[in-house]
């Protein structure tokens, strides 16, 4: 996929000697990332609380699995986490693992606390102390900006998070950049905007619409319950995420980028397109149910990307429209091979 130049890049060592540690493999972003790095030809390893008993679907449809190694390791345990780093040796690892929920996060801010912030320092931790040349990559999220109103979000935006989940990605943020400077970690934050793919299970929203959608237009259901339709988000689809996630890590100075499509719709706008798609009015079959909506809410998530198509050549090519469209489509024919790129 070509995203533009890529004058601020270089190459550690040829790719093919490049090993990656993928924590939060069995996630979209990780599945669709260690696609990637496959066809980059790295060789990739990745992680599981339990790597015997883990299912890896997303690996599985992606047609991947047998390609890749699994490693049980727990993020929260500095011990697991050191071990894992020291046997494998990677030359770069992306931090991907974590309660990834935001609407759970509400329920669960506590695990969401531990799992996102622990898990960052034992890892900066464990790279320091093995002092060994590793590249880090933390998972940050646009929920960390919070309400910015009519600005668009850069990477010097103020961080003002109103979910817990917001408040661990803000924090894991911070922990990064500290590492950074004061021991010269290479490490960098992604602050990823909403991205989305068939391997979205269905607590995330735009999956839910997705197969509520088809249920409707297949006759099984006749009402699909939403929570606000009006909060507006920049949709983007995860294997172009993916991407720019590998390449912020081949910059000669690692920063923090900020990666979205720049474009920004309600819910009620992917609402309407995913129902259209299957020839259905969505007013027709949507209900509000005050119960589904946040105890705190991001009404309008705008990017400012322009920092990453400077400085990494990325742009990206798929809209909310071409998600909607590719996500009913995926879902309609479940018997295809999970879309790896934009059509």
């Amino acid at each position: 996929m070509t995203h533009g130049a890529m004058s601020t890049l270089t190459i550690q060592k040829p790719v093919s000697a490049r090993k990656a540690l993928i924590c939060g493999m069995g996630g979209q972003d990780g599945s669709y990332l260690a696609a990637h790095l496959l066809d980059l030809g790295y060789t990739v390893v990745g992680t599981s609380r339990d790597a015997q008993a883990a299912r890896f679907d997303g690996l599985t449809r992606l047609g991947i699995r047998d390609r890749v190694t699994v490693e049980s390791m727990s993020l929260v345990d500095f011990r697991s986490t050191m071990q894992v780093l020291s046997r494998t040796q990677p030359d770069e690892v992306y931090n991907l693992a974590g309660q990834t929920s935001v609407g759970l996060s509400f329920n669960q801010p506590v695990e969401t606390f531990e799992s996102i912030v622990i898990g960052t320092v034992n890892l900066l931790e464990a790279i320091r102390m093995l002092g060994r040349p590793i590249r880090l990559y933390n998972a940050g999220s646009s929920e960390m900006f919070g309400n910015t109103g009519d600005q668009p979000a850069g990477e010097t935006t103020v961080l003002r998070p109103c979910s817990p989940y917001g408040i661990a990605k803000a924090t894991s943020f911070w922990q990064i950049a500290q590492y950074r400077q004061a021991y010269s970690i290479e490490a960098c934050t992604g602050i990823l905007f909403n991205h989305e793919s068939p391997l979205r299970p269905e607590r995330f929203v735009t999956q839910k619409i997705v197969a509520g959608a088809c249920r409707v237009a297949a006759g099984e259901q006749d009402v699909l319950s939403l929570g606000d339709l009006s909060v507006r988000r920049d949709w983007g689809w995860a294997p172009e995420y993916v991407v720019a996630m590998h390449r912020m890590l081949q910059t000669e100075t690692l920063e923090d980028f900020v990666i979205a499509t720049g474009q920004t719709t309600s819910l009620e706008d992917f609402v309407r397109e995913v129902f259209a798609s299957l020839g259905l009015d969505w007013r027709k079959h949507v209900v509000r149910d005050p119960a589904l909506t946040r105890p705190s809410e991001i009404l309008s998530g705008q990017a400012d990307t322009s920092h990453a198509t400077a400085r990494l050549g990325w742009t990206a090519r798929s809209r909310m429209k071409d998600v909607a469209r590719m996500m009913v489509e995926a879902r309609r024919d479940s018997q295809a091979p999970v879309i790896r790129r934009a059509a």
